[in-house]
This record gives C-alpha cells, sequence and structure tokens, in this order.
C-alpha cells in the first residue's frame, strides 16, 4: 500500500511537471531498496507455532489457544498470522527441525515451539535466535543454554507426576490396604523433556513414599494403537499387577482401551495424564481413577500472546510460567475448575 502512494504521488509530480512543458519528456520511476523494505514492513506478521503434532486432541487444543489469542491480537495488528504446525507423529524429530528451520528461512517475526526432543531442537533454536526470531517454549523443556528462547510456558511436569504417583498409591492403599505390589509405567517418548519431568518425578516419588515395585516401563512413541497392545501384554505377564500409569493421552487412551478388553476396569488401579472426550469416559465410567490435566489451551494462548510481546511490542517477559494442572476424578469433573482445562 505505501510502494502504491508513492508510485501515484511521483506520477502526480510528472504530470503537474509536464502541463508546463511544451513537449513531456519520458520519466522513469525509480523504487529503491528503502522503499521496498518499508512495503514488506507492511506485510503479513507470521507467529508460527510448531508443536510436536497436530494429530491428537491435547495439540489441537493448543492450536485453539493459539487462534484464540490471534483474534485477540489482531484487534491491534491486523496483519497478524498465526500458523500452525507439527510433524506426523512426536516420535518424527527430524520433521519437525525441517518445519522450525522453514519458518526460520521464510522470515517469521516469532517462533512457540514445543520441542519434541530435549537436545535435537537445540541447535533450530540457535539458528532463530542469530536469526533474531524470538523463541517462546511451550509444553517441554529444552537443553541448552536458557538465553536461547525468551520465555518456557509449560505444566511443572515434575510435580504433576508426583501428584499421579500419590494418587495411584492412595488408590493402592485403598483398594489392597497396603502400598506394596507391583506396578507399570506407560510412558510415551523418550527424550521429550515433558516426558523426563513428568514419569522422573512419578518415579521418584513412588520410590520414595511407598513400597510399589516399577517391573516394567513402556515407550508407545505416542501412538495409541502401540500403547494398547504394549498394556495388553503387560498386562498378560503381570496378572497381579496392582496399578498403572498413562502418561500423556494417546498413551493413556490405549492403555484404558486395554483394561476395558481385559475386563480390568475397576480392579486394578489406573491413573492417566490429559483430559480429552476418551479419558473423561473413562475416568466417569471407573476406568480411570484420575487423570492429572494440562492447561493445553493456555499453552496455545499464552505462547502466541507472548510471542507477539517480545516480537511485535519488545516487552520482557517472564522467562517461566507454571500453565497449571488439575487432577480430576468422579468427584469434581463436572466443576467450573475442570471444564477450564478439560477438552
Amino acid at each position: 500500500m505505501k510502494l502504491f502512494r508513492i508510485m501515484v504521488s511521483l506520477i502526480f509530480v510528472v504530470l503537474l511537471v509536464s502541463c508546463n512543458r511544451p513537449t513531456p519528456e519520458p520519466q522513469t520511476i525509480i523504487v529503491t531498496k528503502e522503499v521496498i523494505k518499508e512495503v514488506e514492513k507492511e506485510g503479513p506478521i507470521e507467529i508460527a507455532v510448531i508443536v510436536k503434532t497436530s494429530n491428537s486432541s491435547f495439540w489441537q487444543n493448543v492450536q485453539t489457544g493459539a487462534f484464540a489469542a490471534q483474534e485477540e491480537l489482531r484487534k491491534k495488528t491486523p496483519k497478524l498470522s498465526v500458523t500452525f504446525l507439527g510433524a506426523q507423529s512426536e516420535s518424527h524429530i527430524n520433521e519437525q527441525i525441517n518445519i522450525v528451520e522453514s519458518a526460520i528461512d521464510r522470515g517469521v517475526k516469532a517462533i512457540v515451539l514445543a520441542p519434541s526432543d530435549v537436545n535435537a531442537l537445540i541447535a533450530p533454536v540457535e539458528k532463530a535466535k542469530a536469526a533474531g526470531i524470538p523463541v517462546v517454549i511451550i509444553d517441554s523443556l529444552l537443553a541448552g543454554p536458557e538465553d536461547n528462547y525468551v520465555s518456557f510456558l509449560a505444566t511443572d511436569n515434575d510435580a504433576a507426576g508426583r501428584a499421579c504417583a500419590k494418587r495411584l498409591i492412595e488408590e493402592v492403599k485403598a483398594k489392597t490396604g497396603s502400598d506394596s505390589g507391583k506396578i507399570a509405567i506407560m510412558s510415551y517418548v523418550a527424550g521429550v523433556g515433558s516426558e523426563i519431568g513428568r514419569v522422573g518425578g512419578f518415579e521418584d516419588y513412588i520410590a520414595k513414599n511407598s513400597k510399589l515395585q516399577v517391573v516394567t516401563k513402556q515407550y508407545s512413541n505416542a501412538d495409541m494403537p502401540t500403547a494398547l497392545d504394549q498394556t495388553t501384554n503387560v498386562l498378560a505377564a503381570n496378572p497381579d499387577l496392582v496399578g498403572i500409569f498413562g502418561a500423556n493421552e494417546p498413551t493413556a487412551i490405549g492403555m484404558g482401551r486395554a483394561i476395558e478388553q481385559a475386563g480390568l476396569a475397576g480392579k486394578i488401579v489406573a491413573i492417566g495424564f490429559d483430559g480429552n472426550q476418551v479419558l473423561q469416559e473413562m475416568v466417569r465410567n471407573g476406568t480411570l481413577q484420575a487423570i492429572a490435566v494440562q492447561s493445553s489451551f493456555n499453552m496455545g494462548y499464552l505462547g502466541v500472546k507472548t510471542a507477539y510481546e517480545v516480537a511485535i511490542e519488545g516487552k520482557t517477559v517472564e522467562h517461566f510460567v507454571d500453565t497449571g494442572f488439575i487432577m480430576v476424578d468422579k468427584s469434581n469433573i463436572d466443576s467450573e475448575e475442570a471444564k477450564n482445562v478439560l477438552y
């Protein structure tokens, strides 16, 4: 638009001058690099939200939050564009790296990133920083220097894992009268920051506060059918299992379905993580005794708002923001607090 106005003004001057000349001379309008830069400044303002995968309700709720922030911020910046991309699965780390590098190459204003690997995404984030693109990390911790990114917004996964362990111990005691016996951990992707904190916190709390024995830890790569098969095998191999923990949405769903298919719903203590419709129903019907639910909406919403404040408004923001979690069970699943995070 600015380039158009400049060109119109120059043409108008040419016409005025030509009116005073008997023989008009050809005129050349030169568009300088400075003019082009000014026009580019008025182009789309993109904040790229890049998550582990778009193929789960959890990440789709992150997208809902990101787009809600876009709608709000467009009142101040009409040309703001929030894009949302993820790999085919959480285990496709190289695909996520390529998505980040593509965003850098096209010159986005900021990146909101949920890293699929605690170490593998360090170099792409450093590349973004070198290009002057601020990065906001959400959901999962990134290793390396903390000044590579401007803020980290996530659940306190260590605390959430400990809360799940505490609840499992309580439920096992209530069911068996003891805090001893075999339990299993159904995890998702090894090396992911959220998994390290969440499952690490769970294991540490179990070891320090009970006599429960973790007999196996499986990794589903955040794939529900894989988690179903793995849990089916674990249940068959350990008929005396007293408890089991499913550490993220697709894993907990697969775990829950395996429990139901084995006829063990309500007979084995099962604690899940995340809160989509399927997991909510499993809480209601007693397959799962409780689920720890993060505010995935807040990760998307606050992630975009934080990126905007840094990249567009030049503000300094908090380096760590705890987006919170709550334990949801039959007693509070219909409460307003639970409704605010369930999806």
